[in-house]
């Protein structure tokens, strides 16, 4: 094994991992599940793009500028918000905005909180920790948000008479919406308090995993497992807390009639 406790993977040997997915197809077609291409579509763009990654990052790592972090950081948040929208078809018009103000405060607030006061960095841009962490803050907080708005309007549209009804008897916008807010919220958290709950028991987190594999103390390990899922549960509330206030407004007119599905322009 290396003196660094990391042992390399060879090319070849990252090319035999496809074997995996070749399995997976040929189950696929076995059964007649018919995602055969879509599996080989995935499995391409998942060589492609965290192996263009791998490069970047190396590149970043060694120039170390702030700017450069800054505008990863920028990206990362517009194609975290293009997602949230794909996943939340029945959202109006506008949503777009509302999804990335959400995930840039708490993507920035988190990361950068992790950073300066639980792993404190030297310097606050440091890509090595930044870009990471911000990924992980990103990507989970992205998935309970999405979740958390295609959830308001199914419940809006689903209960749509109700609203109706509501809203022509004198109630406001937030007095007719409050139940579905309140469900969607639960819907954006339950995914990240499972996978709390079952942390060090059912499964081993990544982060934990990779560092471990990596040569780590296990026990050191740990302490960045722990700070990771802490802080991905926040990122998730209060992402999803932002993101479900700003959208289900959009939901009503200004006046306060609500806008059955029909009735609302897609978002873009």
């Amino acid at each position: 094994m290396p003196a660094n406790g990391v042992v390399a993977i060879g090319w070849p040997q990252l090319l035999l991992a496809a074997g995996f997915i070749v399995i997976t197809g040929a189950l696929s077609i076995a059964i007649g599940l018919g995602i055969v291409k879509d599996l080989a579509i995935a499995s391409v763009r998942t060589y492609l793009q965290l192996l263009a990654l791998g490069f970047v990052l190396r590149w970043v790592f060694s120039v170390r500028l702030w700017w450069i972090v800054v505008l990863l950081l920028g990206i990362m948040t517009l194609m975290a918000t293009r997602i949230v929208v794909k996943r939340a078809p029945d959202a109006p018009r506008g949503l777009f905005g509302s999804a990335f103000v959400s995930m840039a405060i708490t993507g920035i607030t988190v990361t950068f909180a992790v950073t300066a006061l639980i792993v404190r960095v030297p310097v606050w841009y440091e890509p090595r920790y930044v870009i990471p962490i911000a990924g992980m803050v990103l990507g989970n907080s992205m998935t309970g948000i999405a979740l958390a708005l295609e959830r308001l309007f199914a419940d809006l549209d689903a209960r749509s008479g109700e609203l109706l009804a509501l809203t022509a008897l004198g109630a406001d916008r937030w007095e007719a919406a409050r139940g579905s807010v309140r469900m969607a919220l639960r819907a954006g958290l339950i995914p990240t308090i499972n996978s709390m709950a079952a942390a060090g028991i059912v499964f081993i987190p990544g982060m934990m995993t990779g560092q471990v594999l990596a040569g780590a103390d296990p026990l050191e390990a740990t302490k960045y497992q722990i700070v990771v899922m802490l802080m991905v549960s926040a990122a998730t509330a209060v992402g999803s807390i932002l993101a479900v206030m700003l959208a289900y407004r959009r939901a009503f007119t200004e006046n306060g009639t609500f806008l059955e599905k029909g009735m609302r322009g897609p978002a873009s």
